[in-house]
């Protein structure tokens, strides 16, 4: 592909180490039965070598200068559909089911654009990202670690979360500022968390990290009461970070039945 200049409002870091290009793919272990969507693609550093294995590629760019080079590259490999649009704006649903999305996210977009993709889950096998080394923290974090917070506890409502290596800047360019790692979403069965109201577990559980260092008697004194915490069984003296996702989903439904 064609050399291009990459656009700092688009979050633009190539990925040129064919080391980790390789790690990545055989993470990914694409065969002639999956439908992958790659989000991304920049300059097609994975693009190739999932467009030789995969029964079905499509990719989704925003660039319209690389959407150019892609569709001249591809345009006439009868498995590869080049996609120009925001994957923020995507239906991925459009694609059919049984998706497995990969992609090196622009680190600008990446958190909205996870949560969006939630909404595609049951259309989704699994998902591979290279991001933020500090997102991917954040998203596999446990319970009682500095790294728990809302986004682990949201995402894994949804979805099994596993870090499998970390990236360094030099693998691309430009290089970012951070190191960057590469994660694994698994989709969870359905009915694994029962939530009765999302908004509202999510505005509990963002209502409770605000003050994370508090107790939870503290930090949901206006959400809260010690029936409810007593309710959801609860011990209203931990900290946030001391909570599984199963307590704050316990003690959500509680208060949303409360409210009917």
């Amino acid at each position: 592909m064609a050399k291009h200049r990459a656009r700092k409002r688009f979050g633009q870091h190539f990925l040129s180490d064919w080391g980790v290009i390789d790690a990545i793919v055989q993470a990914i272990s694409p065969s002639g039965d999956d439908t992958i969507v790659e989000i991304g693609p920049g300059q097609g550093a994975i693009t190739e070598p999932l467009a030789e294995r995969a029964g079905h590629l499509h990719v989704v760019e925003l660039d319209r200068d690389l959407v150019a080079q892609l569709q001249q590259q591809y345009g006439d490999r009868d498995n590869v559909a080049v996609h120009a649009a925001d994957a923020l704006q995507f239906d991925f649903a459009s694609l059919g089911s049984d998706l497995r999305i990969v992609g090196n996210l622009p680190y600008n977009i990446s958190t909205p654009l996870l949560f969006r993709l939630l909404k595609f889950r049951e259309a989704i096998i699994d998902m591979h990202f290279m991001l933020q080394k500090e997102v991917v923290d954040r998203m596999a974090a446990r319970p009682g670690t500095k790294a728990y917070g809302r986004l682990g506890i949201m995402l894994g409502c949804y979805l099994s979360v596993e870090a499998l290596f970390d990236v360094e800047p030099d693998a691309f360019s430009p290089p970012p500022a951070v190191t960057s790692a590469v994660v694994r979403l698994d989709p969870l069965p359905p009915g694994t968390f029962e939530i009765a109201d999302e908004q509202g577990l999510s505005t509990l559980v963002a209502t409770a990290f605000m003050q994370r260092r508090k107790t939870l008697r503290n930090s949901l004194r206006n959400t809260a009461d010690s029936r409810d915490f007593k309710a959801a069984g609860i011990d209203p003296g931990q900290r946030p970070e001391q909570l599984a996702i199963a307590d704050y989903v316990r003690l959500s439904n509680h208060l949303a039945g409360k409210s009917r």
